[in-house]
């Protein structure tokens, strides 16, 4: 496992996705390739816990930040997804990255 750039993932042949979920902060703000198959974007930015203070301080924000991912991906697989539309699915997927967590 190792933090990946989305252009592994825009070439051709490459596999393809129904969710992408990118997770780092600086994210936000660069422009998403577009996928193949059109599928449902959302940003679940969280800062990077390895630009934190000391190891101790460092290993407490992996710890936070693995919580909240791990909560955010309960939500998301709580969602009813075979009783909502495209459109429905994209709104709550977004919605989840801005849950309090």
């Amino acid at each position: 496992m190792r933090s990946k750039s989305w252009d592994e993932f825009a070439q051709p042949g490459s596999p393809q996705m129904d969710f992408i979920v990118t997770v780092c902060d600086k994210a936000a703000g660069e422009l998403c390739p577009l996928w193949p198959g059109q599928p449902v974007t959302a940003h679940w930015g969280f800062p990077d816990p390895a630009l934190e203070g000391s190891d101790e301080v460092k290993r407490a924000a992996f710890t936070s930040t693995l919580r909240q991912i791990r909560n955010r991906v309960q939500l998301f697989l709580s969602l009813p997804l075979e009783r909502l539309d495209r459109l429905a699915i994209e709104k709550k997927v977004r919605a989840i990255g801005h849950e309090a967590l």
